[in-house]
């Protein structure tokens, strides 16, 4: 494109001046111009460099906007030194060490130029200068969108930084811009960045997204406020403060954050006003440091991508939560480290999967008038040191309302737990707290559990509907006065045979230990037990099973070991040691449980359990939600289970290959744990498959030592399988017509043996669907005779899918 000619168009009073002239170059046209002089350019490419020392207006032609590009070879395209008008422009820089527009002076305006470089900066402003910029874009893959510099200011409205190799905007050096509806997009560096001391940004309605770091950056004294602005799609962060940042965010949206969603440190200030923050992989707020600060009100927490807690206050920061709403996320609150500090004020905190708040090591945590709703633990104050308030709280609809361990000594005001599915407060190893007015209803567990005699103080409490009795105490401790109860077994003072337990008990004692321990419900007379059976009655019915040969041959030879061993330390010989516990492998419905439950008898008749009684569990049974939780499980499970045996179904759930934060682990060393220390009261046995067994047992080598042995259970054979059928039909008084034995054998050798095959459990289904099909047939019948009534026949076979 040749270059094309400037009009200049003088507008000076005097006559002489009142003429336009037309120059064959943009720098002879600059310097016949006087201030007040209009430049209209004509379309084409100019390699020069400019610059603007007048008050002059600078513009393409009307209707042809981007007709007009300066594009010099190197240096700064343009720049801009007087309150000059430059608008409908396209500048190229093409020099890496200089910026394609620079701004040094005046109040200039500049309104639809759009820069393509790849220079130093896009738009650079410095200095005194304040212009003003309206729909400029800037594409920068080389360097900063918008650089504000060294006491530099503007405004910037409408504007567009669709590329950026460095940040969006920049802005140091004491200056202070003001972003109004502007857009910043496709950054490698920070979207907005904020950097020393006196330096300031406003932005209004602006959006930060699709950057390659932090979305926003405050850092080094620097101050901002935001207000109506949207930050997302990052890298990185999404708005980070650091070293005495002050921030501001008022009616922001900050969400799909694959990090922190906002992160403050070193005595860093946020103040957030009506705030949304949703769609974060790590922390929604994350505050770090003594001195650094948040104040949040009115403000939306949510929908959590990762397994980060929501609000994080760690070394000595504090966060204030107003009138806020943290929902759909693994934790809401954890406070953490001597000095921290959260209060937060008539909030909710609902819809979380482990814990809402946590307070640890020796940290404080203020809550008042707060909704905590739908989590695995309302609250928990974990050791010695930690602390605070909850007053006028609600917590529904939870595991485990609060929880107080290892010292921690947190106070209770007039809060009410309602429908927790195992305690409403639990305290144990050592926690303390005060419970004042607190009131718990419709517990599926206890109301108030407190064990390992930990010195509690409840007073004025009250407990309703707890299924396993209101006030639980283990062990002498807990200083109780005034506390009621609507159950018998809630709680009670000292009192003789003949005294009968009223409806509604109260303590109305001085604050004191207990006499004794709150009791259970009122003791009913203990059922007769059935007769233990004999070692010999017992092998008859596991000789009855059908199939399962070497499972046999497995139990007879171990039961022989431990019945030769009683009968020599009887005789006074030394009895070689036998681990009982067991692994039990093989596909579903193999007999793994019968077995288990017929051993458990055979143990007990040999005098080497108690009862021998069985306990079955699986993963969900041993797995709580919370850190601490699934201890708790696995202690009650295993407790239950004492005198007989604890059989853990698909045990290699416990350890999944893809653990991560998985709390399986816990499990297995809590039972590795108690195997060692109550060898002789429990008999544990794990089942499951296989190939999935192998894999728990190699990766669990502590797990895999307390075995004694692997009992492999294979599948039926068809004509097992037709034994199984056989007896399902003669005890529900059926039998087998012609050909039916035969067509059984065939389905049965037919039917797929995949993963959804049930063995033992296939064979009853299939008997069942046989009743089922005769029963359609013979209910047309008028008048059935026995054998319609009992015979089955081939074509009362289930179809084979």
């Amino acid at each position: 494109m040749a270059q094309g000619t400037v009009q200049v168009t003088h507008t000076g009073t005097s006559r002489w001046r009142r003429r336009t002239g037309e120059y064959a170059s943009l720098a002879a046209a600059l310097e016949a111009a006087s201030d007040g002089d209009v430049l209209t350019v004509n379309a084409g490419t100019y390699r020069e460099n400019l610059v603007i020392q007048r008050a002059v207006t600078l513009r393409g032609p009307e209707g042809s906007p981007g007709s007009v590009r300066i594009a010099p070879s190197e240096g700064v395209p343009l720049t801009v030194r007087a309150s000059a008008l430059v608008q409908d422009l396209h500048i190229e820089g093409q020099d890496s060490s200089a910026p394609a527009l620079l701004v040094e002076d005046g109040a200039p305006e500049l309104a639809d130029i759009r820069v393509v470089t790849r220079s130093a900066a896009g738009i650079e402003v410095r200095g005194g200068a304040r212009p003003t910029v309206r729909r400029c874009t800037v594409d920068n893959p080389g360097g900063i969108g918008i650089a504000v510099l060294d006491g530099g200011g503007g405004v910037y409205e409408e504007c567009e930084i669709v590329a950026a190799g460095q940040s969006g905007v920049a802005v140091r050096g004491g200056a202070h811009p003001r972003l109004e509806r502007c857009r910043v997009h496709h950054a490698s560096g920070a979207g907005l960045s904020v950097t020393g001391e006196h330096t300031g940004l406003e932005a209004i309605g602006c959006e930060v997204y699709e950057v390659k770091g932090t979305g926003v950056q405050i850092t080094g004294r620097a101050t901002a406020h935001l207000t109506d602005c949207d930050v997302h799609r990052t890298t990185s962060d999404g708005v980070t403060l650091d070293t005495d940042a002050v921030l501001t965010l008022a009616d922001c949206r900050i969400h799909d954050i694959p990090e922190n969603a906002i992160d403050l440190r070193s005595r860093s200030v946020l103040t957030l006003t009506r705030s949304t923050v949703r769609q974060f992989g790590r922390n929604g707020l994350s505050v770090w440091d003594p001195g650094t600060r948040v104040d949040a009100n009115q403000c939306e927490i949510h929908d959590s991508t990762g397994d980060y807690p929501a609000v994080w206050v760690s070394d000595g920061a504090t966060a204030v939560l107003e009138s806020c709403r943290v929902h759909d996320v693994p934790d809401a609150l954890f406070v953490l480290d001597r000095g921290s500090r959260a209060d937060v004020v008539d909030s909710d905190l609902s819809q979380v999967r482990n814990t809402a708040v946590s307070v640890s090591d020796g940290a404080t945590a203020q809550l008042d008038d707060c909704r905590i709703r739908e989590a695995a633990t309302g609250a928990w104050f974990r050791d010695h040191g930690s602390g605070g308030t909850l007053a006028n709280c609600t917590v529904d609809s939870v595991q485990t309302g609060v929880i107080v361990t290892k010292g921690a000594d947190p106070t209770l005001e007039r809060c009410t737990v309602d429908s927790p599915a195992e305690a409403g407060f639990y305290v144990s190893a050592g926690g303390r707290g005060t419970f004042h007015g607190c009131r718990v209803s419709g517990s599926g567990g206890y109301g108030f559990h407190v064990i390992d005699g930990c010195r509690t103080t409840l007073r004025k409490c009250r407990t309703e509907r707890c299924a396993r009795g209101g006030f639980e105490f283990s062990e002498e401790g807990p200083l109780v006065e005034d506390c009621t109860s609507d159950e018998s077994g809630g709680l009670r003072t000292p009192t003789t045979a003949a005294q009968e337990t009223p409806a509604v008990q109260t303590a109305t004692q001085t604050v004191g230990l207990l006499g004794s321990v709150p009791a259970q419900q009122a003791p009913q007379p203990p059922a007769p037990e059935p007769a233990a059976r004999a070692s010999k009655e017992v092998l008859g019915e596991l000789d009855a099973l059908v199939g399962l040969d070497s499972v046999k041959r497995e139990v007879r030879a171990l039961t022989d070991m431990i019945e030769v061993g009683r009968r020599r330390q009887q005789a006074g010989l030394k009895a070689a040691s036998v681990r009982r516990h067991l692994v039990f492998t093989g596909s579903p419905g193999t007999g793994k449980t019968t077995v288990a439950r017929l051993y458990g008898e055979i143990l007990a008749s040999l005098g080497v359990l108690e009862s021998g009684h069985l306990v079955e569990v699986s993963r969900v049974d041993l797995v709580g939600e919370h850190i601490g939780s699934t201890a708790i499980r696995t202690q009650e499970a295993f407790d239950r289970a004492r005198g007989g045996v604890l059989f853990i179904d698909e045990a290699y759930a416990l350890s999944p290959e893809d653990s991560g934060r998985d709390f399986g682990r816990e499990a297995i060393d809590t039972l590795v744990k108690l195997m060692e220390d109550h060898r002789e009261a429990v008999v544990v046995i794990v089942a499951g498959y296989t190939e999935e067994m192998r894999r728990f047992l190699s990766v669990n080598p502590g797990v895999a030592s307390r075995f004694s042995r692997t009992i492999t259970f294979s599948d039926y054979l068809p004509e097992e399988l037709l034994r199984i059928v056989e007896q399902q039909a003669d005890e529900h008084e059926y039998r087998l017509g012609t050909g039916a034995s035969e067509a059984l054998l065939k389905y049965f050798t037919a039917l797929p043996k995949g993963p959804a095959f049930g063995n033992g459990r296939t064979a009853r289904q299939t008997f069942e669907a046989m009743v089922e099909r005769h029963a359609g047939r013979v209910a047309q019948v008028g008048e059935p005779s026995t054998d319609d009534l009992t015979l089955l026949y081939p074509e009362d076979l289930p179809e084979l899918v």
